[in-house]
């Protein structure tokens, strides 16, 4: 693989995307010198206020586009619903990463499946749903209970509907509008689990620790490192998030969600082409962010250090907390073992990613007594 030049601090950096992933890389490639234009049709987005400069304009505005390209000296992105053909536009006039490729085989559930299976690794049962006949042609072989999810634009639980028979699925299906999805086997889950790596442009990764998942209603509520899995267990997920970066050809920050079964089964979940919420905790309690690896790996920089610092558990922080009025961040504030992060957002709506919090000791359980009883003191009223 021919490298390229690295790009030193002083350039310029396009984000492709402005939420709180896009700031939070934003403030890293800030603080180590760089330049950031961020590319959003927000205008109040997190990433967009904070950025040197804001395009604010549609993903696909061709005009906008190569005004980005012609400021920045290499373009990345903050999630993957940003068109592929976007980034393959803009890989023609400056360094892209991730590129388009990799980013196409992690839009679609069921293209992105297939491209896991295709590697030898193991994914829980599915089936693709296009129409009512997929469903009647699975609907005496399929194992329910099963989760209907659309194949494009979902994320956080949204376009996901729990089905216990064929029927449930036609409704789900109907109620989904009958897009392309994706019907996936519901596993007896012990727990969820992920990681995030770094993968240069020569091919070398860099791993941080497998993080420990508690979602509730679809969306990420913590995230416990290190987590409470074998040690066989935790190298066996980093080599398959590795051989899923090699597979893509990836270079930048990435993150793969997994379940283990009960049964002791690795089942990979999902694929993120950027960093993660579960990677969150890297901020605090690391030597280097994920975000900071971000910046590395789209400058051609070596990997900073991605040993963990301390024990720590990160803990989710939606709209739903603000209530009619501000949480009680004074009883957050008090506890100096906790890291407050707050996104910017303008407004807290129910669901709405508004911030995180990290809490760190140097026991893990006391780390995670603290975490759960500072969320609900937290709580507005």
């Amino acid at each position: 693989m021919t490298l390229s030049k690295q790009i030193l601090p002083g350039a310029t950096l396009g984000m492709l995307g402005g939420g709180q992933l896009g700031r939070m890389f934003t403030t890293a490639a800030q603080t180590m010198g760089y330049r950031v234009v961020v590319l959003d049709p927000d205008t109040n987005s997190p990433a967009g206020i904070i950025a040197d400069q804001h395009i604010c304009a549609k993903y696909t505005d061709e005009k906008a586009l190569n005004q980005l390209a012609e400021l920045c000296d290499a373009i990345t992105t903050e999630f993957e619903n940003i068109p592929a053909t976007t980034l393959s536009y803009l890989e023609t006039k400056t360094t892209v990463h991730p590129s388009s490729k990799a980013l196409a085989q992690t839009q679609n559930r069921i293209i992105e499946k297939q491209f896991i299976e295709s590697l030898g690794i193991n994914v829980a049962p599915y089936a693709a749903i296009r129409s009512a006949a997929d469903i009647d042609a699975i609907a005496n072989t399929f194992h329910f209970p099963a989760i209907l999810k659309a194949a494009s634009f979902g994320y956080d639980g949204k376009g996901q509907v729990v089905c216990s028979n064929a029927s449930d699925v036609h409704s789900a299906f109907a109620a989904l509008n009958n897009v392309e999805c994706v019907l996936e086997q519901r596993i007896n889950l012990e727990r969820e689990v992920s990681t995030v790596l770094a993968r240069g442009q020569s091919g070398d990764i860099t791993n941080f620790p497998v993080a420990e998942n508690v979602h509730v209603n679809g969306v990420l509520h913590s995230t416990t490192v290190p987590s409470s899995i074998p040690e066989q267990q935790a190298q066996s997920i980093l080599k398959i998030a590795d051989t899923i970066a090699e597979g893509l050809d990836y270079v930048g920050t990435m993150a793969v969600e997994f379940f283990i079964s009960t049964e002791g089964d690795i089942l990979a979940n999902e694929i993120a082409p950027r960093p993660h919420n579960s990677g969150h905790f890297t901020l605090d309690a690391c030597e280097t962010s994920q975000f900071e690896q971000q910046v590395r790996m789209l400058c051609g920089l070596p990997s900073g250090n991605c040993k963990l610092t301390s024990p720590v558990v990160m803990i989710n922080l939606l709209g739903d907390v603000w209530g009619k009025t501000q949480p009680h961040w004074d009883s957050l504030l008090s506890q100096p073992q906790i890291k407050l992060h707050l996104y910017g957002k303008k407004e807290a709506r129910a669901g709405r990613k508004m911030g995180h919090f990290n809490v760190l000791t140097s026991d893990i359980k006391q780390a995670t007594k603290i975490a759960l009883q500072s969320f609900e003191d937290l709580k507005a009223d």
